[in-house]
């Protein structure tokens, strides 16, 4: 699967982190080879990834998730990084019939830098993030100190989530 992302980038290299989701076909498959198309963007190395998690769907049916997060050092603009992992959805197969539909892939940025971005297409931080265990539990196994800018600490949101089916694989 190859993506297509035109790219001028020629600015300073900024970490990113991306949700990584996927409930359809050979779930945990399309995660890791997910993860390994975020490093074949455009202006853009896979820095570290999170072991894969098994959770039960959140305001959606279906069948488990298989989720992780990965972080990235990119060149790419926040909008451009978040076109590019539109392309790897698309090259996933994902289709968007309805809000939360089960899914073959979902990317997610989940943080551009210390980038507070809200426009009509991206926000960052990603606006649910601290009430998903599915995306702070692999979080912080990368970064335990980790800080969401505009909401602190992520640790802080830990026991918030605790009540959120997640276990490792």
């Amino acid at each position: 699967m190859m993506s297509t992302v035109t790219s001028n980038a020629a600015g300073p290299a900024v970490t990113a982190y991306i949700g990584i989701g996927a409930n359809l076909g050979d779930a945990a498959g399309q995660v890791q080879r997910a993860i390994l198309q975020l490093g074949k963007l455009p202006h853009t190395s896979l820095g570290s990834q999170s072991s894969l998690f098994c959770t039960a769907p959140l305001d959606a049916g279906g069948d488990d998730y298989v989720n992780a997060v990965a972080r990235i050092e990119t060149r790419l603009g926040a909008h451009e990084l978040l076109r590019g992992l539109q392309q790897i959805e698309q090259d996933f197969g994902r289709e968007r019939p309805y809000p939360n539909a089960p899914r073959t892939l979902d990317l997610d940025l989940l943080l551009y830098g210390q980038s507070s971005i809200q426009d009509d297409v991206l926000t960052v931080p990603h606006p649910r993030m601290t009430q998903r265990a599915f995306v702070l539990i692999p979080l912080l196994q990368i970064d335990p100190f980790i800080v969401i800018p505009k909401h602190g600490a992520a640790h802080q949101f830990a026991p918030l989530v605790a009540d959120q089916r997640i276990r490792k694989l």
